[in-house]
């Protein structure tokens, strides 16, 4: 008997849910002015939660310098674009945001897109047909945005071992010397909160004339004295080519954007069919957007508080035997290493603790390594985290999984 549409749907979706790895959407609402706290509806309920697993890092998505901006180009501009930059023409907004992008990371240029993804997608793919016969050398753990780009180009790609100079300086010995390369790296990879060894891998890169392209999503905002991000901090921003940033994580609104040379960020702008034919982001976004980079741009405090709490949860978690990806960045990854236990643990930390951590599984980090990830903000204090390691503590016990401290 032939399977309907639906039935094949439904069979795959079946997959999924038998290995633990079916994502359910959470109705969490966060409240301004109340995080990390968040309205969870359920069946009809609405209870306070905690959030511990939001990517607005610096709690800038209520910060009031950039709501008095939204809400001014709100009522100043009405809600939308209006369409493409191709057809309706560049708001002001976004002229400024660009200007002031490219200034963050000391670049001729700046072009705005949709989204994270789109930006990588985009650039990376415009960058490596352009470039003829041009290889690109990818880390192993870039993001899916990236690893999409490269496909896209239909360019020659060689995988480098997860940050690894050494392999890199072997793939760079095969390569020959008049072939075009590119270099395409994190800053910050997101899921093991790891940073790239960017000065060894640029160095290596540079020797060989590469173009050097550098994913600074999870790291714009939260590092560098201006929050340029880790290439910032390293002082490595005039080695990099391009750099790619979103505006929805350290900046706390939404859209992507890239850096470069006015060349290359205008042919990004004329090939790059997902600038092209994507509509504009709105004004009340542009307009946030730009006052939470200028905000960051003066102020460390945000910064600063982030790194001490931080310091403060992984410090209390491994004191209490939690197997933690031991990392120097903010993000806190708690391996579980088993999709069914690790949606298990995370639906009881909703409904028992009233904690929200969105469980992590394949294909976003490999099977065999589900986690937890834990992403504290300025606005968590000392009691919520010694609060969640009670509530860990409780469903490890729960769960019946061992800590080296029990």
């Amino acid at each position: 008997m032939k399977l309907s549409f639906e039935d094949i749907f439904a069979q795959h979706l079946e997959v999924l849910k038998n290995e633990g790895r079916y994502r359910i959407f959470r109705d969490i609402s966060r409240e301004r002015g109340n995080f990390p706290c968040a309205l969870f509806r359920y069946q009809g309920d609405r209870s306070q939660v905690k959030v511990w697993c939001s990517n607005d890092y610096l709690a800038m998505g209520e910060n009031p310098v950039v709501l008095e901006a939204m809400r001014s180009a709100l009522d100043q501009f009405g809600a939308g674009a209006g369409g493409t930059r191709n057809i309706s023409g560049t708001h002001g907004l976004i002229v400024d945001l660009e200007k002031e992008l490219a200034d963050l990371h000391r670049k001729e240029a700046a072009l705005l897109f949709s989204s994270g993804y789109v930006a990588n997608e985009t650039a990376l793919s415009v960058i490596l047909k352009l470039l003829p016969n041009a290889v690109v050398i990818s880390d192993s753990e870039n993001h899916a945005s990236m690893i999409a780009g490269i496909r896209a180009s239909g360019a020659q790609k060689k995988i480098m071992a997860h940050n690894d100079p050494e392999d890199l300086k072997k793939i760079l010995a095969e390569i020959p010397q008049t072939q075009p390369i590119v270099l395409a790296v994190e800053s910050l990879y997101s899921m093991s909160g790891e940073f790239g060894k960017l000065k060894e891998l640029i160095m290596l890169a540079k020797e060989r004339g590469a173009f050097v392209y550098v994913d600074e999503t999870h790291a714009v905002g939260v590092y560098g004295k201006s929050g340029g991000g880790v290439c910032e901090e390293l002082g490595l921003l005039d080695l990099v080519d391009m750099l790619q940033g979103g505006l929805g994580k350290g900046f706390g609104v939404v859209g992507g954007f890239v850096t470069g040379s006015r060349n290359a960020i205008d042919a990004i702008r004329s090939f790059g069919a997902g600038f092209i034919f994507t509509t504009a982001l709105p004004p009340v976004i542009a307009a946030g957007a730009l006052a939470s980079v200028r905000y960051l741009k003066s102020s460390s405090l945000e910064r600063l508080k982030l790194q001490e709490i931080s310091s403060y949860l992984k410090n209390s978690l491994e004191g209490a035997g939690f197997p933690l990806i031991s990392n120097k960045s903010h993000i806190t990854p708690l391996v579980i290493g088993n999709a069914k236990c690790c949606n298990a643990i995370s639906e009881r930390l909703l409904f028992e603790n009233r904690i929200y951590i969105q469980p992590i599984n394949y294909p976003t980090v490999p099977k065999g390594s589900e986690r937890l990830r834990i992403t504290p903000s300025p606005k968590h204090t000392c009691e919520d985290v010694e609060e969640l390691k009670l509530a860990l503590i409780g469903q490890w016990e729960k769960a019946h999984l061992s800590r080296k401290a029990a």
